[in-house]
């Protein structure tokens, strides 16, 4: 079985495949439509995008002619995206971002929909009003989701602190996926822990460092290992995650990096995952512990 069908049940009631193509940074029509072109074709069947990146519509315009290619339907898809900072606590503005993703991406439900970053834009991050932001948020993302606009609704850069607020008053709706920065070099072990122990799913971000930074990429621990098991870099840091059973969303604009994506049959020894687990510690995306 492809690695690419392998799902996961969310505390929501949903499934929701193991791995997924990230996105983020993947700009214009052409070049969007030939991207989920060979991640179809080679399996994927999960998308995620947010409306910050700008990506949505040109999203929905591959679908609309892709599922038919591949004969596809609408349910055989799953589609992530997220609420913009900018709406933050805004009953209003979330209702017409949820509308505006609906359009852009021709759909008539999101698979999942997630509280990108637990902070509002233009309010300091060390302000208290954060938290009543959020709590806004999540209450009308539960009403969405219990109106059938959205089917799971998650979080994203959501620390321990965060979730157990929200776990304290959630509206009766747990967040179904916390999507969080997640790689040997920033494992998130207390997290995670706390995440299973809780039901919500982890999915990571940025599995292979970021595009800024090949430092992961090159680890010679990382390097090392890959080599032995003969696979590259980056299916050994995917497998890592998948291993462990962490959601990924890898990102990739090359068709043979499409491929090597899902070609994850292969097994890291515990002694292997050991060492992975014990590399020195470095985060590369934004920090959330700052978020009040």
């Amino acid at each position: 079985m492809s690695i690419a069908s392998e799902c996961v049940r969310l505390s929501s009631g949903y499934t929701m495949p193991l791995i997924g193509i990230g996105t983020y940074k993947i700009y214009g029509r052409d070049t969007i439509y030939e991207v989920i072109d060979e991640s179809l074709n080679v399996g994927f069947r999960s998308i995620d995008t947010a409306a910050v990146y700008r990506n949505e519509e040109d999203i929905g315009y591959a679908l609309k002619e892709l599922l038919h290619k591949y004969n596809l339907k609408r349910e055989d898809i799953f589609i992530t995206t997220k609420l913009a900072p900018s709406e933050n606590g805004d009953s209003r503005g979330i209702e017409r971002a949820v509308s505006k993703s609906l359009r852009s991406l021709g759909l008539s439900y999101i698979d999942l929909y997630l509280i990108h970053w637990p902070g509002a834009a233009r309010i300091p991050e060390n302000s208290q009003q954060n938290k009543d932001l959020r709590a806004c948020t999540w209450k009308k993302l539960a009403k969405l989701q219990g109106q059938g606009l959205i089917r799971s609704i998650g979080v994203s850069n959501y620390t321990i602190d965060h979730l157990k607020e929200l776990l304290s008053n959630c509206y009766g709706v747990k967040p179904a996926v916390n999507q969080v920065e997640c790689h040997p070099h920033y494992r998130q072990e207390e997290l995670i822990k706390f995440c299973n122990t809780e039901g919500i799913h982890v999915q990571a971000y940025s599995s292979l460092g970021t595009s800024t930074s090949t430092n992961l990429l090159k680890d010679p621990v990382v390097t090392d290992i890959a080599s032995k098991l003969n696979v590259s870099p980056a299916r050994l840091l995917l497998k890592w995650a998948v291993q462990q059973s962490i959601g990924i969303i890898p990102k990739a604009e090359k068709k043979e990096h499409i491929r090597d994506n899902v070609k994850l049959n292969f097994t890291i020894d515990a002694e292997q995952m050991k060492t992975l687990s014990s590399l020195p510690q470095s985060k590369y995306a934004w920090d959330p512990r700052n978020v009040c």
